[in-house]
């Protein structure tokens, strides 16, 4: 692709999502935030207290409506729940769904490095 027909891609972008609404500009990026991985990790907290980790997470998705096709206000997935915080699935830890929500949960999302 020629330098020109990329800055022009650039500034069309630019120029579209400037035009949004910042509600338009929220769905947008709510629909764009699934995550697809190997060993992601999703921490809960209560103020600066450690709560929830589920682990070994391999898919993030954002929930869509079964007769608008819309996206919701939560995602989900599948994971080990660590209960005993030590990054391992220990025997006896079994992997569950969980949802995350749009609306005040305060969490962390990272693939593990190790």
């Amino acid at each position: 692709m020629k330098k020109s027909s990329l800055a022009f891609l650039a500034v069309g972008t630019a120029l579209l999502l400037a035009a949004c609404t910042q509600e338009q500009q929220n769905k947008i990026s709510r629909s764009v935030q699934n995550w697809t991985g190997t060993n992601g990790v999703l921490e809960f907290y209560a103020g600066d207290k450690l709560v929830r980790r589920f682990i070994h997470i391999d898919k993030i998705s954002t929930a869509m409506g079964t007769d608008d096709n819309r996206p919701r206000s939560y995602r989900y997935g599948y994971g080990v729940l660590d209960e005993n915080f030590n990054m391992v699935a220990d025997s006896g830890e079994k992997k569950v769904y969980f949802e995350i929500s749009d609306f005040g949960s305060n969490y962390i999302f990272f693939e593990n490095p190790r």
